[in-house]
């Protein structure tokens, strides 16, 4: 494994210059092409453009009668018009029938529109509504217009136009889309591989019974979920003792067997005695203080090409870093913008402290009783805000950032909001 080396660093760094760092050593993944079918949550690495006109020919936008619209341009209640019924036009009917004075077509919803009618009668402005093709369409009240409720091919969209920009994330909308204009195939980044691994001697799974000193372990299920929440492919889950072999081993296998664009770990950063990943890693990849709380011990650098992400093992930690650096990474290697989640300006239901010098993120819950005035509150179930509460992350849908030069936050005072959904 060749290793790019980077120097341990002492000095307590920003949030945002270790967020600067980060992707500046990140470049977007190379592109592939798929069927649309099997591209929910993929990132465009191209626009794409209608094959086809949308719609493809004039159809009809009611259920009713095609008709010429100088043959029922008068028609009112008190004096409807008589129009002899020529023909019947299904959705998906190729017939193309010649409508002369004082004719009219039966016509439904989506169904090409003769070449020779000028408007459609709904069902609802005749006197009998749907009758059968032997029985006149007495037409009560006329269109508002000539062209009324026809649908003009390639009005919405003509081809080669562009439907969606690169970087778009491909949802259920996109896909209806991209099939409306005849796309069968579209560009996108590659997934991001990841490669997660939990760290701890500690470290029992969640279903067990744990022994004196042992805890469920979660970072892995946090980790891998959120990964696969940002679009990537979580090729390999692994937790492991601390052992600096066996720690040494998943590493090469995440790299050089798993392939894997990103190895994130948990735990094992930090200035204690047995940090698996920094005593393995100390002179591969850079570990540094950044001024937040929580997640202050962090850990990044690349191995050949592979971006490697050290957080710290404090399930609330973890959750925290990830959001700050990982996720911004992994959506950066799709092509993706914006990188960061949305933010509200929102007022605290109730206060707490915040240590100067260090942006604290605080899982909060938030009220949304009040649509007018929305409010947050911490999501621990005794309202403190402390960075050991992971369990309180089952209430959070948002986090709060309170700045670096902030102290506290008062009741009814407003902080920003990062929305989790």
């Amino acid at each position: 494994m060749r290793i790019a080396p980077l120097a341990v660093t002492a000095a307590m760094r920003t949030v945002d210059e270790h967020l600067a760092m980060v992707l500046a050593a990140t470049v977007a993944l190379s592109e592939e092409s798929v069927r649309v079918d099997d591209a929910l949550g993929r990132t465009l690495a191209a626009p794409v453009h209608a094959r086809v006109d949308a719609p493809l020919f004039d159809n009809s936008a009611m259920d009713g009668y095609a008709v010429r619209y100088p043959d029922v341009a008068a028609a009112t209640a008190a004096h409807p018009v008589a129009l002899r019924v020529i023909a019947d036009l299904p959705a998906g009917s190729t017939a193309e029938p010649e409508l002369g004075a004082g004719d009219a077509v039966r016509i439904m919803t989506g169904a090409p529109v003769p070449r020779t009618a000028t408007a459609v009668v709904p069902f609802e402005h005749t006197r009998d509504g749907l009758q059968g093709i032997d029985a006149p369409a007495v037409v009560s009240t006329a269109p508002v217009r000539e062209g009324a409720h026809i649908r003009r091919r390639g009005e919405e969209l003509r081809a080669d136009a562009e439907v969606a920009a690169a970087g778009t994330v491909v949802g259920p909308l996109q896909m209806t889309a991209f099939a409306v204009v005849g796309v069968d195939h579209i560009v996108v980044r590659r997934r991001p591989r990841v490669a997660v691994i939990s760290t701890g001697s500690e470290l029992a799974p969640a279903g067990g019974t744990f022994a004196h000193g042992q805890i469920p372990e979660s970072n892995s299920v946090l980790l891998s979920s959120l990964c696969a929440q940002a679009g990537a492919e979580v090729v390999s889950v692994e937790t492991v003792k601390d052992e600096d072999a066996a720690f040494e081993a998943l590493l090469e296998s995440a790299v050089t067997q798993a392939r894997a664009d990103v190895v994130v770990t948990s735990g094992g950063v930090s200035a204690g005695a047995h940090e698996v990943v920094k005593n393995v890693l100390r002179d591969r990849i850079e570990f540094v203080a950044v001024g937040m709380q929580p997640g202050r011990p962090q850990a990044f650098g690349r191995l050949d090409d592979t971006l490697v992400f050290g957080l710290p093992g404090n399930p609330a930690s973890v959750a925290v870093s990830f959001e700050a650096f990982v996720r911004p990474a992994l959506l950066a290697l799709q092509g993706r913008e914006p990188l960061h989640r949305p933010v509200l300006r929102l007022a605290a239901t109730t206060g707490w402290r915040s240590p100067a010098g260090r942006r604290q993120y605080v899982p909060v819950t938030l009220d949304r009783s009040d649509p007018a005035a929305w409010s947050v509150r911490p999501a621990a179930a005794d309202g403190s805000s402390g960075s050991h509460l992971a369990a309180g992350l089952a209430r959070a849908d948002a986090y709060a950032v309170v700045p670096e030069d902030v102290s506290a936050v008062t009741a009814g005072g407003l902080v920003d909001v990062m929305l989790l959904a």
